[in-house]
């Protein structure tokens, strides 16, 4: 047989590849150019040449907390289960990778040890050095660690994309890491808005993580707004115990409705049935202050209008083309008036909008730097 003559590409991820959207969005930009190979948790991804499989019952965040205290960094990474397992997996496979895609600091240490002709592009999807630090124990003993990883091996990366520019100016100015941008947007999804009801309630809708910190503030909204509106939850079940609070208290409920999470591919056309997203995230980490989640494109493909909090990344798209309202703040109040602001003629203007900046908006417009990078890269390999 023979071989396969296009450049080989491993793509590395600590998290379930099927259902990560970011990972998933740069196998099918690369899978026809590539003979691509992924290593990550979960069945392989549609496209790939070869799937190395992290153990299930592996933990990705498990540390060794005594070498953490002790600022015993490298033997903490090392030592970490996954980091053996991914470890394992990538042995003898130096001669067979001529461009690493590392996604997020954790595998971009792994990734250097790889010595691939080509590089190693990383995709840093948070900013890792303060990614939890609303919790004082991570402040201490964990966030040490990450500007440790990110100073000693992010720095090594030949090039390096995030997810927005705030964070991209923020290792830019902490760590001398000039990062280029690549938001985290769905695929073109080709859908018209769909009408306004007439005299009925506005149809709103929130989809991604049960997770108390991103959903009190628009549920203490619904008791505060005196318009007639419902809102249609699609959550992940990623905290259990809050999802069945949830459910015991909507369960009579005609105006707050949960459902089941959408795949990513089908949500927004599921979402198209409804009028306006919202989300507004409380601005208590440095992360969640500069987020511009996925959920965002996703309401921009099912032609959505948006009501956001003031987070500056989400603020500045919305206003930049025009697809809704900023609240004044992060709480439930302004977040009901602005949503008892809304007319029927202010959504049909803003579903309007989503749909003239959806293909500006989605991942064949946006993936350009991550197809810059690695091209890049595996031109060095036969340059």
């Amino acid at each position: 047989m023979r071989p396969d003559p296009r450049p080989r590409l491993l793509i590395m991820s600590f998290s379930p590849l099927r259902s990560d959207a970011r990972v998933l969005r740069q196998v099918r930009l690369f899978a026809d150019r590539y003979a691509v190979t992924t290593l990550g948790y979960g069945e392989a991804p549609d496209g790939v040449v070869q799937h190395l499989r992290l153990p299930d019952d592996v933990v990705s965040w498990h540390k060794d907390r005594r070498l953490l205290v002790a600022r015993r960094f490298e033997a903490a990474y090392r030592s970490s289960p996954v980091v053996r397992a991914a470890a394992r997996l990538l042995e003898d496979r130096a001669r067979t990778v001529d461009v690493v895609l590392a996604d997020d600091i954790d595998t971009v240490p792994l990734a250097l040890d790889l010595a691939a002709p080509g590089g190693v592009h990383a995709d840093l999807h948070e900013y890792h050095p303060r990614q939890n630090e609303e919790n004082r124990r991570w402040r201490l003993f964990v966030a040490p660690y990450y500007r440790w990883l990110v100073r000693t091996y992010g720095q090594r990366a030949d090039s390096v994309t995030t997810v927005g520019e705030g964070i991209a100016r923020e290792y830019r100015m902490r760590f001398g890491i000039r990062a280029g941008v690549v938001v985290n947007a769905p695929n073109f999804v080709d859908l018209e808005p769909t009408p306004v009801p007439q005299g009925g309630p506005l149809r709103l809708v929130h989809s991604g993580n049960a997770q108390r910190h991103r959903l009190d503030v628009i549920l203490a909204a619904m008791d505060l707004v005196t318009a007639p509106m419902t809102l249609d939850l699609y959550l992940m079940g990623n905290d259990p115990g809050y999802l069945e609070e949830l459910r015991t208290r909507y369960a009579a409920s005609d105006r707050v409705r949960l459902h089941p999470p959408v795949a990513p591919h089908e949500l927004p056309a599921r979402l198209n049935a409804h009028d306006v997203g919202v989300y507004v995230l409380p601005p208590v980490s440095f992360n969640h202050l500069w987020a511009l989640p996925n959920k965002v494109f996703d309401f921009v493909q099912g032609r959505l209008a948006l009501v956001v909090g003031p987070s500056p990344e989400m603020a500045a798209l919305v206003r930049r083309h025009g697809l809704g309202v900023v609240t004044d703040d992060f709480t439930a109040e302004a977040l009901a008036s602005a949503l008892d602001g809304l007319s029927g003629e202010d959504v049909r203007r803003y579903k309007a909008a989503a749909a003239a900046a959806a293909h500006e908006l989605s991942a064949e417009e946006q993936v350009g730097g991550w197809a810059r990078a690695v091209d890049a890269l595996a031109a060095r390999v036969n340059g």
